[in-house]
């Protein structure tokens, strides 16, 4: 028994490694075939009546898992600096505008016309604003530098304000004031608690020999944010800060800071660190999405009024999201527009919504849907971006500016 278990590990390892290379040829995201492989396995297991154990408990923990690395990985691939920072303050807006906007309609909705309470409709509404960063970034790898530095930028701020603002909703019992209070209070020394922690495994990471490292420095991440979590801290703006820290180390660059710090090789330690933590991902996200898609009740997902409610919510999403690019920021529409997939981070809110507080209106199928159906729209934009020849400039005989395509 033992071996086929390993037989079976292995065997989704490579199959999720397939589906990873294929989907830039394809343009199918590997996140649908794992989920479709999930489903595949809970199909086969129904027919043969081969039973297999029980692992749904471990799927909040294979997300958790998931979502801190995710976090981690986006804040590493945030550079700040001023020639970007036009597009950074337009991916800021377009994430924070967009999110608001999602949730102030649906939150309305809920509560106007079904009668549900403020919390619960909000807590509902979140996780379906959030852009899944784990899934749009790799799938923006063909897109123009510009417009995949931009896919970047929002859907990892996309995932960091949705899920700050989830905590935040999820832990206020209080009054909104006190709520306030405690959240800028609770971030304040998170914040302090943050540079301390970043300065601690930023010198750990660079200055220890011993040759298990990246494992201990995540896994001390890990423990960090399991603390802050048990203590009510906003536990994720402590991952931002050290990704931050770590991607943006050239602010640090200063004559005091390089007597005890080689920026050279602390680079190339940060470059490793990425690399590790990539193939960690990639493991715990395969593993997720097939466990999510193996418990999805696949049926279900033909309800005609899950299909509808799904319908509905995409169609406010992309709508809106066309008129902010066509009117606010005045950036192309096409394929920019379609790249809002949703994912690991609205499964994980969905599954850390009290049972209590979770609405009628939007089972467990209704979630899978929209995940789904943006997946899918998002691999279309990436069929049109791959239809279409970018365009460069040359200087022609008489010295005039011609567009030709490249071939």
């Amino acid at each position: 028994m033992t071996n086929y278990i390993i037989l079976a590990l292995c065997v989704i390892v490579i199959l999720s490694y397939i589906f990873d290379i294929s989907s830039k040829f394809s343009k199918i995201p590997g996140v649908i075939l794992l989920i479709a492989l999930g489903m595949g396995i809970q199909l086969v297991s129904a027919s043969t009546g081969f039973s297999i154990p029980n692992i749904r408990p471990l799927l909040p923990v294979m997300g958790t898992l998931g979502l801190i690395m995710i976090v981690m990985e986006a804040s590493l691939d945030i550079e700040i600096s001023r020639k970007k920072k036009v597009l950074f303050f337009k991916s800021i807006l377009s994430a924070l505008i967009l999110f608001g906007v999602f949730i102030v309609v649906m939150t309305f909705v809920l509560v106007k016309y079904m009668d549900f309470s403020f919390r619960d409709s909000l807590l509902n509404s979140i996780p379906l604003g959030i852009i899944s960063s784990s899934i749009a970034i790799p799938a923006a790898s063909s897109l123009r530098k510009s417009d995949k530095e931009f896919v970047v930028y929002e859907s990892s701020f996309s995932d960091i304000i949705g899920i700050m603002l989830f905590d935040f909703i999820l832990l206020s019992q209080s009054s909104f004031g006190i709520g306030v209070f405690k959240f800028v209070r609770d971030g304040f020394i998170t914040v302090i608690i943050a540079l301390i922690s970043s300065a601690g495994l930023a010198y750990l990471l660079h200055k220890t020999r011993y040759h298990i490292n990246y494992v201990i420095i995540l896994t001390s991440i890990i423990l960090i944010y399991s603390l802050a979590k048990l203590v009510h801290l906003p536990a994720l703006l402590m991952i931002l800060i050290f990704g931050l820290a770590l991607a943006n180390n050239k602010f640090l660059e200063i004559d005091f800071v390089k007597k005890f710090v080689d920026f050279p090789k602390f680079r190339k330690d940060i470059s490793s660190f990425k690399n590790i933590l990539g193939e960690l991902t990639f493991l715990v996200r395969s593993f997720f999405f097939i466990m999510f898609g193996y418990y999805t009740e696949v049926l279900n997902l033909f309800n005609y009024k899950n299909i509808l409610t799904a319908l509905i919510i995409c169609a406010g999403l992309y709508i809106t999201r066309w008129l902010f690019f066509k009117l606010v920021i005045r950036m192309p529409t096409v394929p920019m527009v379609l790249f809002a997939p949703r994912g690991l981070i609205t499964i994980l809110l969905f599954l850390s919504i009290p049972l209590g507080s979770k609405l009628s209106v939007i089972p467990d199928e209704v979630v899978t849907l929209v995940i789904l159906i943006t997946i899918f729209v998002m691999a279309i934009g990436n069929i049109i971006q791959k239809g279409e020849m970018p365009v460069t400039e040359v200087n022609s005989a008489n010295g005039n500016m011609e567009k030709v395509d490249e071939i």
